[in-house]
């Protein structure tokens, strides 16, 4: 990378430069190194490695790598930086300018269905003795809120001015799109907001393949927009819904002509339970928000993972999501053309329903089973939870495991002493209690995923357990720290 560095010396701006060196941290952005954290070892390596050069190419990366680096790394190639100046190394006569930048303007491009918003940032540096604005420049970002409001792709333009242009002429001529200038404050909260959301999945996220060249040269500009006195919330977050309020909304809708060809009103009243949960957990507090995309992932997606429906619950489903969608284009004024491609969208879906919506039943297990698993109806927890509790049905002596509640604290403590033969220290029993507990609640989630690697490897589960154990025991009460050493586990260590 310092080799690559000496191309800063033939660039012209400090733009170029910039998005050169954005690119060259792209290559480790959301990626893992064994044994610490990727933003250490290699962003604060190279800015070590780069000190240590002492060449015009390496002072001239250290300058840019303060500016679009995090903070630590930010921090310390300033540093180095101005000691290789105050030695006397050469750089470029555009470096004091790197940074150096004003917002013109900020803008946003969202559609009638609200499934994402193209945001446009405009840029110059700062203004010459002739008062015009030098190298002015775009950056467009992508959120989408049909993937937790993510910010999936982002590039940078140098053309603004037709770039607006199109941007306006797109809107002026389709119903389903809407082009307005916004306050630069709101655009900075929104784009904060969804690199955060990029940030923490745990597997890579879904973004473009251009994302991770210009994530740092986007969370760097961002700081150039005003935070505003008082911070304002990004402009898809709406407030939030009381248990009260989704009961007020569910018997609306029940009561409205949408509804009226439902004909099972109890398991129609349930489905609406879901749907309103989703838009509201799933979807900033959003329940009335529909569009064909949204509408796929509910049924295709979201339903087949985390909600165990009943048979009733599943014929009815599709039907009550259709009159869903009728019910809340009129009130949010989807626009015809809209409710149209969303009914549509719907009705291709719920052929494919059936196949993606296993019934629990079929996995082999019985509903009273199925029940005391998932209290909560949350399926995804399913194999979490058949993990940590395994005996759950049968007697042994004398105890009728189907009574026992593994939700129930007393219960729970009885079914890891059957889990163990009955022999057991009881401050490892708290131990294994305390993972059962962790992994029931999948907290944190990187639990779970740890004890599937090692399952896959072939592992004992008991041994897999004892493993989880002394990561818990070692670590202490730190949830990143947890976190982080969960996410290191490859293999069991041969002293477990």
């Amino acid at each position: 990378m310092v080799q690559a560095a000496r191309e800063l010396l033939a660039v012209r701006t400090p733009l170029d430069a910039e998005l050169m060196v954005s690119d060259m941290i792209g290559a480790w952005w959301g990626r893992r190194v064994r044994g610490g954290d990727v933003e250490q070892v290699l962003g604060e390596g190279l800015v070590d490695y780069a000190a240590k050069a002492g060449t015009p190419a390496s002072l001239t990366l250290l300058i840019c790598l303060a500016y679009l680096g995090n903070a630590r790394q930010g921090a310390k190639a300033e540093g180095a930086a101005l000691a290789m100046m105050e030695s006397g190394v050469a750089r470029p006569g555009w470096a004091d300018r790197v940074g150096a930048v004003k917002p013109a303007g900020c803008y946003v491009s969202r559609d009638a269905y609200g499934d994402e918003d193209t945001v446009i940032c405009t840029f110059a540096y700062r203004w010459n003795d002739s008062e015009q604005p030098i190298d002015r420049h775009a950056l467009v970002m992508v959120v989408d809120y049909n993937m937790s409001g993510m910010a999936r792709d982002a590039w940078v333009s140098s053309h603004v001015d037709k770039l607006l242009e199109q941007a306006r002429a797109e809107a002026a001529g389709n119903p389903l799109l809407l082009f307005e200038e916004i306050q630069p404050e709101q655009a900075r909260a929104l784009l904060e907001s969804a690199m955060k959301a990029t940030r923490e999945p745990k597997t890579p996220p879904p973004v473009s393949d251009s994302y991770s060249a210009y994530h740092a040269f986007a969370r760097s500009r961002l700081k150039a927009l005003p935070p505003g006195r008082k911070r304002p919330a990004p402009l898809h977050i709406e407030a939030p819904y009381s248990r009260e309020r989704r009961a007020m909304l569910a018997a609306e809708f029940l009561a409205s002509d949408a509804a009226e060809h439902l004909s099972d009103p109890s398991a129609a009243s349930r489905c609406a339970d879901h749907i309103i949960d989703y838009g509201c957990e799933q979807d900033f507090n959003r329940p009335l928000r529909v569009s064909p995309t949204k509408c796929r992932t509910f049924l295709l997606d979201w339903l087949p993972r985390k909600v165990m429906l009943s048979v009733a619950e599943q014929e009815a489903m599709p039907h009550a999501l259709s009159a869903w969608v009728r019910f809340a284009a009129a009130r949010t004024q989807l626009p015809e053309q809209g409710l149209k491609a969303t009914l549509d969208a719907v009705w291709e879906a719920i052929g494919k329903f059936p196949e993606a919506y296993r019934d629990p039943t079929s996995f082999g297990l019985d509903r009273p089973l199925l029940e005391r698993l998932l209290p909560d109806g949350d399926l995804s927890a399913l194999a979490r939870r058949a993990f940590a509790f395994p005996y759950l049905q049968g007697t042994h002596n004398g105890i009728e495991l189907d009574r026992l509640n593994p939700a129930d604290q007393a219960d729970r403590r009885t079914l890891l002493e059957i889990d163990h033969g009955g022999a057991i220290d009881q401050e490892h029993l708290a131990w294994h209690e305390e993972i059962a507990t962790r992994l029931w609640d999948g907290d944190p989630p990187q639990l779970w995923e740890a004890a599937q690697r090692l399952l896959d490897l072939g592992h004992d589960r008991h041994d897999v357990l004892h493993v989880l154990i002394e990561i818990a025991e070692r670590i202490g009460g730190d949830p990143e720290e947890l976190a982080a050493a969960l996410d290191d586990i490859a293999d069991i260590p041969d002293e477990i």
